[in-house]
């Protein structure tokens, strides 16, 4: 799977890792309807992380197309609540 991280470029992703990133989305996704600021930029941060430790960096020449795409690290909670589907930022 190929993810964009918004401002950042693309990353290729083995769908094996979608449970695990699934786990912080449900936490961001948890902290945004609670209203959690401090937690929900933390949880952003960890799951942009954990996306960058387990993908691999797709080069800036590749034009491929993206299956997810994820907000960038210093986006609002607005930005990110309006990104979401039924089931957060992560499919599954």
């Amino acid at each position: 799977m190929i993810v964009r991280i918004m401002g950042e470029g693309q990353v290729a992703l083995a769908d094996s890792h979608l449970a695990e990133l699934d786990g912080l989305d449900d936490e961001l996704l948890a902290e945004m309807e609670s209203g959690d600021g401090p937690g929900f930029r933390a949880t952003l941060h960890a799951l942009l992380a954990r996306v960058r430790e387990l993908g691999t960096a797709v080069p800036d020449d590749s034009l491929e197309p993206s299956e997810l795409i994820l907000p960038a690290p210093d986006a609002t909670l607005e930005e990110v609540r309006a990104m979401l589907r039924d089931d957060g930022l992560i499919p599954g």
